[in-house]
């Protein structure tokens, strides 16, 4: 049986992505799989993968990049394994390191965002660093994927920045589960008239969906998330519109599927920027698969998503003007709203579900075995 071995210094030991969907898809299909992490919680057996945690307390941002990815490289040290899977790129100098200390071992690299464009957002890197910063990281990630045995994105965006360095990949898409935010009531008593879920900051232009509430017909909205600071918090709460808003807080998965059988329509309309403008949330497909039409950006990829399938409206993210004519547009059309719902639905389950995305993982593994 193949050993894989996932580790991350940032993500959790229920990470939906690298715990539900990766590592428990190998270990139901054959691997022997662990995952390393450090959260203080204790070692675990749980869906057929062995959690380990090394246990190190918690760190601020740049003593974690320190102090806890040493942590868990000494740890894997000690490991024999035929994959070392990692997922942050804080972790690519000791992944080096592991793939120089066990030659027989293959290392891949779990690359969930597009991290050069990302860092040009990081609001803890003061703003005159942060071009700098970012060369240095393309600089050292264009030295580094070519000596990773693979690389696994979580876009075609990102695929594709890496195979132009040359490396070797596929993109392995982080699309919802088919049945976790199914919706089999779309008639449902609707309390909310749109929802939004995720992070709270400027860069997501939460505070414009809110300020749309102020236009045009009442309509009100439904929050789940944490503010980024205490400045995004502010804005958002002296905006005209918070009276319409219900606010949750940062809620569970459970709570999460409740909340958008509850809702109308959905939003994800964030701003701009080198990170946002060719990638795929992971709320704008479990909108989606909820049954729920989207109001999103106008960012021409998300627009193949959107329009493509019928399933929403694209707008101009920075304009609550236009933010609010389209809710206003679509709230008062209920066989619209109805047609969107089913063919959001329809477009989970005939392309963005992680059912098809796990073939791809399993069929990559399989492949990579195959040239060793």
């Amino acid at each position: 049986m193949k050993k894989i071995v996932h580790f991350s210094s940032v993500h959790s030991r229920y990470d939906i992505r690298v715990f539900l969907k990766e590592c428990v898809t190998l270990a139901k299909n054959g691997y022997n799989v662990t995952y390393v992490i450090s959260d203080g919680l204790g070692d675990e057996i749980k869906d057929g993968v062995q959690i380990v945690d090394i246990g190190l307390p918690e760190y601020g941002r740049f003593k974690r990049m320190l102090l806890k990815t040493f942590g868990i490289y000494k740890y894997l040290l000690k490991l024999d394994a035929d994959i070392f899977h990692f997922h942050d790129p804080e972790l690519i100098p000791y992944a080096l390191l592991l793939k120089k200390n066990k030659p027989d071992s293959l290392v891949i690299f779990d690359s969930h965002e597009n991290y050069a464009d990302d860092i040009s957002e990081k609001v803890y890197i003061p703003l005159v660093f942060r071009g700098f910063v970012s060369s240095v990281y393309k600089f050292f990630e264009r030295q580094a994927v070519k000596r990773f045995d693979a690389i696994i994105s979580a876009t075609p965006s990102i695929n594709s920045h890496f195979k132009k360095q040359g490396a070797l990949g596929v993109d392995v898409n982080n699309y919802p589960f088919l049945t976790e935010f199914a919706n089999q009531d779309i008639a449902s008593d609707k309390k909310y008239d749109v929802v939004y879920i995720g992070a709270i900051s400027e860069i997501r232009g939460v505070h414009y969906l809110v300020d749309s509430l102020s236009i045009g017909d009442k309509k009100n909205l439904a929050i789940a998330g944490t503010f980024a600071n205490a400045e995004i918090e502010k804005r958002l709460k002296s905006s005209t519109g918070w009276s319409s808003v219900t606010y949750f807080g940062q809620v569970g998965r459970v709570e999460i599927a409740k909340l958008l059988a509850r809702s109308k329509l959905a939003a994800v309309t964030f701003l701009p920027a080198p990170n946002h403008i060719e990638s795929q949330p992971n709320k704008m497909f479990e909108y989606m698969s909820a049954s729920l039409p989207v109001i999103a950006s106008n960012f021409p990829f998300w627009e193949e998503i959107i329009d493509g399938n019928k399933c929403g409206v694209c707008v101009d993210p920075s304009s609550p003007a236009e933010i609010s004519s389209a809710l206003d547009r679509l709230l008062c059309d209920e066989e619209k709203l109805e047609s969107m719902a089913k063919n959001a639905r329809i477009a989970i389950q005939e392309k963005y579900n992680w059912e098809a995305e796990s073939i791809k993982l399993l069929s990559f593994y399989k492949s990579v075995f195959a040239d060793v």
